[in-house]
């Protein structure tokens, strides 16, 4: 049976190379090996020490803590990059799971023996990116291959840095559809009707335009009225927070509520049916945006939001490699 690459994060590196161990915290848990070899068992084990966490941190958490105590197997490879000194550390599983005691720093382990440290320049942005999740421990798959080739006898931290890197197309290709969906899915988490109309409001007001939210419950259909200046044209602007598609007869009614010199904005979170489309192109006056759409003008807009919005979608604005002949146009 072919040996598992790991990957794994710790904040404390001295205990994992000094110690020659792979470690986990969740101190809070004790020892895991009374508890059932299920997932469930480890789900349940994990909601009553940590009651407040969510569903999807529950399952999460106790996932990676069930594979680190069952899945593991002597003989492994382990990925452990570590952030002072800008290595990836590579080595091999010598023990099963051992509790290292009640007030131990890390108490979950393994035994391992650390077989080589190399620089992180020595591999791709991909290979990289990969040990660069947001998981404490996980399964290295698309490039556990390259990691375990800095393995190999006639390896060079040198020549590999110097050739041309093919991956970096992809992962930034990856961090961007990861940023996009972050924040599409925290809007459809967190805004919801009214509180929808809010946001959009405050992104037209980014956009530089003077916004107006229509009282709850009226039932003209417009959900903001927005003027570019003191000036028409007028701007009417429905939103919908549904997951599902718009159809053609919901823009019809925006429409309607639209007199001579009026133009009009539909925001959804979702997309668009094939009718609908067909109906927004042959209707000029009115813009439809999806979720993919909105996304593009929350990241050009996204310093000009209000606080209280860029707490709900943090984000970092940091520079990413692209490949060298492909130019970004803005």
């Amino acid at each position: 049976m072919a040996s598992n690459v790991w990957g794994i994060h710790c904040k404390d590196a001295k205990i994992m190379l000094h110690g020659n161990v792979m470690a986990l915290g969740w101190e809070e848990l004790g020892n895991l090996s009374p508890i059932p070899a299920t997932r469930d068992a480890f789900k349940e084990r994990y909601s009553q020490v940590y009651p407040s966490a969510s569903k999807g941190n529950v399952a999460t958490s106790a996932g990676e803590l069930y594979r680190f105590v069952h899945e593991v197997k002597v003989g492994d490879y382990v990925i452990f990059p570590s952030k002072e000194d800008r290595m990836i550390n590579i080595g091999t599983v010598e023990g099963d799971y051992e509790y290292a005691g009640d007030g131990a720093t890390y108490p979950q382990r393994h035994k391992v023996k650390w077989l080589k440290h190399v620089p992180r320049m020595s591999f791709s942005q991909g290979a990289l990116y990969e040990v660069g999740s947001a998981l404490s421990f996980f399964l290295v798959k698309n490039y556990a291959d390259e990691f375990l080739s800095a393995l190999e006898k006639g390896f060079s931290a040198k020549s590999s840095a110097s050739e041309d890197d093919e991956s970096v197309g992809a992962t930034a290709e990856d961090i961007v559809e990861s940023t996009r969906d972050f924040i599409l899915k925290e809007l459809s988490k967190n805004l919801k009707g009214y509180e929808l109309e809010n946001f959009i409001a405050n992104l037209l007001d980014a956009m530089g335009y003077r916004t107006t939210v229509s009282p709850h419950g009226g039932d003209s259909g417009i959900d903001i009225t927005a003027y570019k200046d003191e000036l028409p044209p007028r701007i009417l602007v429905q939103v919908k927070s549904g997951d599902g598609d718009i159809r053609e007869t919901t823009i019809q009614s925006l429409k309607g509520a639209m007199r001579e010199g009026d133009y009009g904005l539909f925001v959804t979170l979702a997309n668009y049916t094939k009718n609908a489309r067909k109906y927004l192109d042959s209707t000029p006056i009115i813009r439809g945006i999806n979720g993919d759409e909105l996304v593009d003008l929350i990241l050009k807009y996204y310093e000009l939001l209000d606080e209280k919005y860029r707490r709900m979608i943090p984000l970092k604005k940091v520079y990413i490699p692209v490949p060298k002949d492909v130019e970004e146009t803005s």
